[in-house]
């Protein structure tokens, strides 16, 4: 259940490759251009997706559990629960995707619209081969002008044990399963700062592991 992001709804609530829809390319509109770059040795992101939004949505919060929709990027790179929560609501503005794996050292540039007063971002992916890591931006403010850079580390989303085994990491590495539904052992059980890759089970830490940060973000507002 998405908690964080509804209570604050109902509050007020590869490389250059750039991904554009009618809507945020319309004639005399304002969009952003979201610049993701994967500053990791090893690691590759799945498809990210990225919102343009008025107010704040609240993807997830550091030291609370996950809702279903980040459990789902987080442990298998599915983003359509979250993207079909942001869709219901009204200040959501603009979503699009990356589309395809981000590999180590590359960039994708995803266009979104700033219609509408939109001048939030979010986006969210997941870390391969992890259990349950992702990277994210939760509302940062977009810039009115010119443009402003983001570093996300990685996040772990506390829904998956790191037992660092390939059958349960998707992705080209390993081809495993991409959730475990329900509580499991080792669960953490809450969204925390991810630990990295210790060389525990299937994957080797002196190729898998990393520091933070490990995406660097550049959003870009252009005037049409």
């Amino acid at each position: 259940m998405f908690t964080i992001l509804k209570k604050l709804a109902g509050a007020v609530l590869a490389a250059g490759l750039a991904v554009n829809t009618p809507a945020a390319l319309a004639s005399g509109s304002a969009t952003y251009h979201v610049t993701i770059t994967n500053i990791t040795h090893s690691i590759n992101f799945t498809p990210i997706m990225v919102a343009s939004h008025r107010h704040p949505v609240g993807i997830f919060e550091l030291g609370a559990p996950a809702g279903d929709e980040l459990a789902a990027i987080a442990e298998g790179g599915d983003t359509s629960l979250l993207q079909a929560a942001l869709e219901e609501m009204s200040h959501v503005v603009d979503i699009q995707s990356s589309g395809g794996l981000l590999g180590p050292g590359q960039s994708v540039t995803v266009v979104v619209s700033a219609k509408h007063g939109a001048r939030r971002i979010s986006l969210a992916s997941m870390m391969l081969p992890t259990n349950d890591g992702f990277i994210a931006l939760d509302s940062v403010p977009a810039p009115r002008h010119g443009s402003s850079t983001f570093y996300s580390p990685g996040y772990d989303a506390g829904t998956e044990a790191n037992d660092e085994l390939c059958a349960s990491i998707p992705g080209p590495t390993c081809g495993g399963a991409g959730l475990s539904p329900g509580d499991n052992p080792g669960d953490e059980k809450f969204v925390h700062i991810h630990r990295g890759t210790h060389g525990v089970g299937d994957l080797d830490a002196a190729v898998y592991d990393w520091r933070n940060p490990v995406a660097k973000i550049t959003i870009s507002r252009v005037s049409h």
